[in-house]
């Protein structure tokens, strides 16, 4: 696809579904592979992938981005981002939202702390890094990486707090695509199955 403009566009992919992603535990650090519903969806994204010609595809070291990145059909380009790791979500890591809940009333990981974990402006400055990175670029990226992380990258795209981010869902298996209005950044494509 042509870059809008003259500017490079940002192709962005969630990682398949995990035994995780389907029980709704928030899964940071824990290296867990793709369900093979997962990998079937990462296969649905390999057509989508294929019209683009990117000049750079990154990926979030851990293996459900690596995978969804292989099976899309860039793993063999691919380089390791570790700024595309998945928000650390500390004592949280593998518990769902009712659980913590039940001790911390209202939680959310855009509003309120997880003790041991990352804050929302830790991730935007990583999530700032990976921009700056992709901005650069010659030519379209393309990005592998998780839910909340690639949600927070997406605000800051907007130049939005990273706490805007909670507007903006994300399912597994998708694609969203950012570009620009003119001299805008914009989100030109939301959470497409492919």
């Amino acid at each position: 696809m042509p870059t809008s403009e003259g500017r490079n566009r940002v192709v962005l992919a969630r990682h398949g579904e995990t035994e995780w992603t389907k029980s709704g535990q928030h899964t940071s650090y824990t290296d867990i592979p793709l369900t093979e519903e997962g990998r079937e969806r990462a296969k649905s994204l390999r057509p989508a992938m294929a019209k683009w010609t990117f000049t750079l595809v990154l990926s979030s070291p851990l293996q459900r981005a690596l995978e969804t990145c292989r099976i899309a059909g860039l793993g063999d380009r691919a380089e390791l981002e570790p700024d595309l790791v998945e928000w650390n979500y500390g004592e949280y890591e593998g518990k769902t939202t009712a659980e913590i809940r039940k001790t911390a009333p209202g939680w959310t990981v855009f509003s309120h702390p997880s003790p041991g974990g990352e804050t929302p402006e830790q991730v935007a400055a990583r999530v700032d890094r990976v921009i700056a990175r992709a901005r650069a670029a010659a030519g379209d990226v393309a990005l592998f990486a998780h839910g909340h992380v690639l949600r927070v990258l997406v605000a800051r795209w907007a130049e939005l707090d990273p706490r805007m981010a909670k507007h903006f869902l994300l399912d597994v298996g998708t694609i969203s695509v950012l570009g620009w209005e003119r001299d805008t950044p914009a989100i030109q494509l939301w959470n497409s199955g492919g």
